[in-house]
């Protein structure tokens, strides 16, 4: 596969980060204030553009890049991860662990199951079992990428935990960035 990156946001009193990490040891964070106050299904506009800036401090551009954030499983089939991609001119995936508006069945029990998930008909994600007997994650379509290939990036890059190793990476180096055990 090729070089995968993953993005996480968090917002606190004192400002936002923003941290992104490309699989390997790329990585590269980003302070400022959040662009808004909370609204929900508006995440694109308060955190995306510290993602953004994150994303593209990376000293390498990424193939793909996941995000924790829905994509076309969104109200508005336009989530974060959607938006994100489509600044950046980058294929992206969303990665959450439970669907926003869309709705399905659970997938089979085994690794690799999957299950479409749909939005007024249109399938806009799949649920995805990374680790049998545990939760699936819901892998969302976003800028240049179907469910089915969402779902096949997230279990790429998924070896017995939940969260796909580039999201695992972004949140360790937003973690040692605020200060706090990796």
């Amino acid at each position: 596969m090729r070089p995968l990156a993953g993005a996480v946001a968090a917002v606190e009193d004192a400002g936002a980060l923003a941290a992104a990490a490309v699989l390997g040891n790329a990585a590269a964070v980003v302070r400022g204030p959040a662009a808004g106050p909370y609204a929900p299904a508006l995440l694109a506009l308060r955190e995306g553009p510290l993602l953004a800036a994150a994303v593209a401090a990376l000293p390498a551009r990424p193939d793909v890049l996941l995000v924790a954030a829905a994509g076309r499983d969104h109200p508005r089939r336009a989530g974060l991860a959607l938006h994100l991609g489509a600044v950046l001119d980058l294929p992206s995936v969303g990665v959450t662990d439970r669907p926003l508006a869309a709705r399905g069945d659970p997938p089979g029990p085994a690794r690799g199951d999957t299950a479409p998930l749909l939005l007024g008909g249109e399938e806009v994600a799949r649920a995805v079992r990374v680790v049998p007997g545990a939760r699936p994650v819901v892998a969302s379509a976003g800028w240049r990428t179907g469910p089915a290939t969402a779902a096949a990036v997230v279990l790429a890059t998924t070896a017995g935990v939940r969260t796909p190793e580039p999201l695992r990476a972004a949140r360790r180096v937003a973690r040692l960035s605020r200060g706090r055990p990796g």
